[in-house]
């Protein structure tokens, strides 16, 4: 059986936690990596319900030994590896403590570069894999008010380029996908309802589909290849 593994598995109706379910569904073996038992725990156990094959994983992004330690729990055979880890770190830079820059830093890039290159030390020896990074438009520009979540993200989307001209080569094939805009999910729906209120359905990135996506990505051939996907809603200026 091949192997998943997925890193930023949070809240159950979020990001990472409906990737899980879309490869388990594929036959994929996933392993599940986030800060939270109880939460991975629940995605887990619908997992196993469902016939598919899951395993949950206490784990810092950001500890070289804790990433080392997922990987070498997953063993080999993995075939997709996606990085998925990020918070939203808003600030204005004259205000900011150094160690609130750095601490967005270690998150957004720092763990993004252990993860991918554990991912690829597996993926080498067996000739290949997908190795994909979430990204945000802060990947791509900087903008008042997030200089460290836009340098930190940016950071990413470098390094994930840098590293899908380096291993392409060898059969590795490493993707950007850059999600554009407000998730419904969880998140919003707990923490911002009145954002919810105020964007409507129709200025919502729906999770199914940004799923979609990531698996357009890992299903592509090597003859057409694509290093960076955006989405975003029809409403979203950008």
């Amino acid at each position: 059986m091949k192997t998943a593994v997925i890193m930023g598995v949070g809240a159950d109706r979020g990001l990472g936690a409906q990737l899980a379910r879309r490869f388990s569904s594929m036959g994929l073996k996933v392993y599940l990596a986030g800060r939270t038992q109880k939460k991975l725990d629940i995605v887990v156990d619908e997992i196993k319900k469902n016939g598919g094959a899951a395993s949950a994983v206490v784990c810092d992004a950001t500890d070289e030994a804790q990433v080392i330690e997922l990987f070498n729990l997953a063993g080999g055979n993995i075939d997709l590896a996606i990085y998925n880890a990020g918070n939203n770190t808003p600030g204005r830079i004259c205000e900011m403590e150094a160690s609130y820059f750095e601490y967005s830093w270690r998150i957004g890039c720092f763990g993004g570069f252990l993860f991918g290159r554990e991912a690829v030390r597996r993926m080498l020896p067996e000739g290949g894999g997908t190795l994909l990074f979430t990204g945000a438009s802060a990947s791509w520009r900087g903008r008042a008010n997030y200089g460290a979540f836009n340098s930190a993200k940016g950071a990413l989307r470098n390094l994930a380029q840098a590293m899908s001209k380096e291993y392409a080569p060898e059969g590795i094939h490493v993707g950007h996908v850059v999600v554009d805009g407000v998730i419904d999910g969880d998140r919003v729906r707990e923490r911002r309802p009145e954002l919810l209120e105020a964007l409507g359905k129709d200025q919502l990135l729906e999770l199914e589909l940004i799923v979609d996506g990531f698996e357009f990505l890992y299903k592509q051939s090597p003859r057409a290849w694509s290093f960076e996907l955006d989405l975003r809603p029809s409403l979203e200026k950008w």
